[in-house]
């Protein structure tokens, strides 16, 4: 996998991955930037929450659950000092379908946890990652 970042000006830089894709990035006004763009540890919990929905939505899928929508919600603390890194990370998944298996779920949501989110994984070494779930009709 390869990605490239090009710095365009103050702290705005443009990101694109190795499928062609690009996203702007940007810091918050005190530290020069323009708020311009989403911040780059933002985008680390983004790219987690991507990888961890992909994984949930793909197993009820596989478990022939009929999902209509998964929203991952995210919230997470840094710690103070450099490096700032993430010491905790908090996922609640919103799992809207018809006639949903919740052990399923919890199931989906375990796997996604303890083996196949490499993003997750990551930063689990340094935060201390929790889920849970709710299920609407």
């Amino acid at each position: 996998m390869k990605t490239t970042i090009k710095w365009i000006d103050n702290m705005m830089m443009v990101g694109e991955s190795a499928s062609g894709h690009a996203v702007v990035m940007d810091g918050p006004e005190e530290l020069g930037g323009k708020n311009l763009g989403i911040r780059p540890m933002e985008m680390l919990l983004l790219g987690m929450g991507g990888c961890t929905t992909i994984d949930v939505v793909s197993t009820l899928k596989k478990m022939r659950e009929e999902v209509q929508d998964c929203c991952a919600e995210i919230t997470a603390k840094r710690t103070d000092e450099h490096p700032k890194v993430f010491t905790q990370i908090h996922i609640h998944f919103v799992i809207k379908g018809s006639g949903l298996n919740e052990k399923k779920i919890a199931k989906a949501v375990s796997l996604s946890a303890d083996k196949y989110c490499s993003a997750s994984i990551m930063l689990g070494k340094t935060a201390v990652i929790t889920h849970d779930f709710e299920v609407h009709e």
